[in-house]
């Protein structure tokens, strides 16, 4: 028994602090009776540290093991399976058994290629997108701590600047360049007249499920910083913000397409009043200059009559 304890406690020694999907995966105990009749060819004597040593040359040292099961969320699961179908049928083989060193060598390493083809076809994760946001779908697992790594960015997004014409139309876009839950609620917030993160200077504007806010025709009272927040549940996923360029807003310049539009509009209407304007005259010359003829017209015949 105490021979057991020492030789589980080397075990553990081994592989600490270095983790590997041997190790997550398969325990302690079982690699103990994986390695118990592990003989050298060249002194025909059992060796279990150098079995060790070859579980770590082949199973805790391959980068393309590693590679293989760096899957997406909920499929380490499946990686244990897949290790384990081809390493716990020779826990039982070779527990309390001796066998040649070549024959831990060959079933070892088609252990480790039967993993690696198999957990490669597993479902990867989309990866993560900075610079912020809480990314869950790009967590990705490791076996070098036997978890899964977040993507670790944070929850405020870079504030972004936007220049604004006065009486433009602005829209801001509450949109992320990874997947979101179906179940989202988006809320709206702004900080009149400054450039800030800071949640207390916010006020609450709208709630609901629109990602696009929208002020049709902005003027010194739009300038500020506006957040975008999107939750699901209780969970807050990233939060945006938006800020419309300080102290007044600027006019617009000169042959610019906002400074042009207005004037368009003015002589489209007074192009259209005067085409209108134009057409009453003409109708009414025409119908006045009817009426007389038809009065000379009448005035000729009961002449004519009377003579």
């Amino acid at each position: 028994m105490a021979s057991f304890v020492f030789r589980f406690l080397c075990v553990t020694l081994l592989f600490w602090p270095s983790q590997s999907c041997f190790q997550c995966f398969v325990a302690p105990q079982d690699t103990l009776r994986l390695c118990w009749g592990h003989v050298l060819i060249q002194s025909n004597a059992k060796n279990v540290d150098a079995c060790y040593r070859k579980v770590d040359r082949i199973f805790n040292n391959n980068e393309k093991m590693m590679e293989a099961a760096r899957v997406g969320g909920g499929f380490d699961k499946k990686l244990k399976e897949i290790l384990l179908a081809d390493i716990m049928p020779m826990v039982q083989e070779f527990d309390q058994k001796l066998n040649s060193e070549t024959v831990y060598e060959q079933r070892f390493q088609t252990a480790a290629d039967n993993f690696i083809a198999a957990a490669s076809k597993l479902p990867r994760a989309s990866g993560c997108f900075p610079p912020c946001g809480y990314q869950s779908a790009g967590a990705v697992y490791n076996c070098e701590t036997c978890s899964y790594d977040s993507c670790e960015f944070p929850l405020d997004c870079p504030v972004e600047e936007i220049e604004v014409m006065e009486n433009s139309r602005s829209r801001l876009w509450c949109d992320v360049p990874f997947d979101l839950p179906a179940d989202i609620e988006v809320i709206w917030r702004f900080a009149e007249g400054v450039k800030t993160q800071q949640l207390e200077e916010f006020k609450e504007v709208t709630v609901g499920v629109d990602r696009l806010y929208s002020i049709p025709s902005t003027s010194s009272q739009h300038q500020g910083t506006y957040q975008c927040e999107i939750y699901t549940g209780r969970l807050s996923i990233v939060r945006l913000y938006f800020y419309i360029t300080g102290g007044q807003l600027r006019p617009a310049p000169e042959g610019s397409p906002d400074s042009i539009l207005p004037r368009l509009s003015f002589l489209l209407i007074a192009c259209l009043t005067c085409s209108l304007l134009l057409l009453f005259l003409s109708l009414g010359t025409l119908i006045w200059s009817f009426i007389p003829e038809k009065e000379v017209v009448i005035a000729n015949e009961e002449e004519d009559s009377v003579l």
